[in-house]
């Protein structure tokens, strides 16, 4: 079993009230059942509410897998975090096609979703019962509270480490919803639940306070590498900084590739290595890899049992001609879902030799011309729930079906890809030479050969051979202005099986419809 700090407590129920913004007829968020003075009376009930703060990005509710969900109104098997955020941001692309027709679903390689598409519903607030989480331990945290319940000293200390890293979640979930979604609903520990309808923030307002948070929390958490694994740390700190930085143009208007540049050799310099094998990246056994993993959402087949995170990715990843017990080290079976396009295979020049080490696909038939039929598309074996010696999990549970892969939030080698991109694009206090180190380090350690030159359009085709079904490359793309246009396409982009362009309007989710009609300080998104 993987112990971290944070699954001692995964079923501790925290937080009585709802994020004001949501409905309260759809019943969003739980309603009262413990006060906080009783979550909060001593040490103990912070650290379990601690617990709950981080649980939440691996589980779906206080039972699991399912029967007491933390967000009403999606099924609760939708409802987790990393399940919704993959959809997001892969679904859309050339990365990743879904054979399900759930309702709301085929929206995404369609690109022709609307404000009540209920999985866009489910990740919203999703991350604002994440933020809601945090704001409340914050506010429970606060030197005043600490002081008038009788903690001090020693356990005070350990408490306002807490408090650091939950403001860093929250600043993380925040980040999520200015990509996303823009210009959202914005409330902190400052706002008393259920006093007042949140304000809506811009995109670049986020942006701002984001990075305000990060420059302040990069001299409080702990040292890079020196915090338990699973939480964050000065690197996770830089690691974000220099994600939205390397996204700044988008977000605000402004480039801020110099600031990419530094921040990323900030994480470059602070002690992480690669990996040496590119396929234990994604194994049940990937905690060895914390020389790589800056931070990580940790899961266990016996103590974060839900029906998405990287359950989700094995699972659905099983398609025609798979061996889910084997090969994949699932007993229970695979669910016939995901596969990917002949455009991102096309990126590999030996897909089906296999000759770079991240190119770890199944080959079935190559075109897709139903996007249901699971045997049309090549399948993904990238997240397989076995040790990096073959075995199934240690930790599978009796049916054979939760898994124990943890995914990364940050890893180094993003890093080293955004340094170059960064470079490239003309931020200073890098060097190409040094870039381009960066890039065939990657390369070297995935067996494919190295490279004399290196260009923006190469450096986005790197990310999605390093990076694919990581939750990048919907905002690639947008970056890289390739997501709506149509001097960019791949199988069935907008619904067509050529591909063709979508309204611009879409590098952005809609706010979804029940938040506007609940709270009459929101903005829709253009075009929605």
């Amino acid at each position: 079993m993987k112990h971290t700090f944070f699954k001692i407590a995964m079923v501790s129920a925290v937080l009585a009230s709802a994020f004001t913004s949501c409905t309260k007829d759809l019943d969003r968020l739980p309603k009262n059942e413990i006060t906080s003075e009783q979550v909060y009376a001593n040490t103990a009930g912070y650290k379990q509410a601690f617990a709950k703060v981080y649980g939440a990005f691996a589980l779906t509710g206080n039972q699991g897998p399912a029967g007491n969900g933390d967000i009403q109104g999606i099924d609760e098997g939708f409802s987790d975090f990393l399940r919704l955020y993959w959809k997001a941001q892969e679904l859309p692309t050339e990365e990743a096609v879904i054979g399900w027709g759930d309702a709301g679903l085929p929206d995404f390689h369609n690109m022709n979703w609307g404000a009540n598409n209920p999985f866009l519903q489910g990740l919203y607030y999703r991350c604002f019962y994440q933020i809601t989480l945090a704001n409340d331990f914050i506010r429970q945290s606060s030197d005043a509270n600490l002081s008038s319940r009788g903690i001090s000293g020693a356990d005070a200390d350990e408490i306002r480490r807490y408090r650091n890293e939950a403001r860093f979640l929250r600043a993380y979930q925040y980040s999520v919803l200015m990509d996303l979604f823009g210009n959202v609903p914005f409330v902190t520990e400052a706002d008393a639940l259920g006093s007042v309808l949140p304000k809506q923030a811009t995109r670049a307002e986020l942006f701002t306070y984001v990075e305000t948070e990060l420059k302040e929390l990069e001299t409080l958490l702990a040292d890079p590498k020196t915090n338990e694994y699973g939480r964050a740390d000065k690197a996770a700190a830089w690691a974000l900084l220099a994600r939205n930085y390397l996204n700044a143009e988008v977000f605000t208007g402004t480039q801020r590739n110099t600031d990419a540049v530094t921040y990323s050799k900030k994480v470059i310099d602070a002690g992480f290595t690669l990996e040496p094998n590119y396929r234990n990246l994604m194994l049940a056994d990937n905690q060895l890899n914390r020389n790589e993993f800056i931070l990580t959402i940790n899961y266990d087949g016996l103590s974060t049992q839900s029906y998405g995170g990287t359950t989700f990715l094995v699972h659905a990843a099983v398609v025609d001609n798979m061996d889910a017990k084997n090969d994949f080290g699932i007993p229970s079976g695979g669910w016939f879902g995901l596969r990917t396009t002949k455009s991102l295979v096309n990126l590999f020049p030996d897909a089906d030799g296999n000759a770079d080490k991240r190119a770890q696909f199944q080959k079935n038939t190559l075109e897709i011309n139903d996007i249901s039929k699971s045997s049309e598309g090549y399948g993904v074996r990238k997240f397989r729930n076995v040790t990096r010696t073959g075995a199934i999990a240690p930790s599978i549970d009796a049916g054979g079906t939760f898994v124990s892969v943890d995914f990364p939030i940050f890893r180094l080698a993003e890093q080293h890809l955004i340094y170059a991109e960064a470079t490239l694009r003309g931020g200073t206090g890098g060097n190409q030479a040094t870039a381009l180190q960066y890039i065939n380090a990657l390369r070297t350690r995935a067996g494919a050969p190295t490279v004399s030159t290196i260009n923006t359009d190469f450096i986005l085709d790197e990310r999605a051979r390093e990076l694919y079904w990581e939750g990048f490359r919907r905002t690639d793309l947008i970056r890289y202005n390739r997501f709506t246009e149509g001097s960019y396409l791949w199988p069935f982009k907008g619904g067509v099986k050529e591909g063709r362009g979508v309204e611009s309007f879409r590098k952005l989710y809609p706010i979804p419809t029940s938040d506007l009609t609940a709270n009459p300080n929101l903005k829709q998104n253009t075009g929605y």
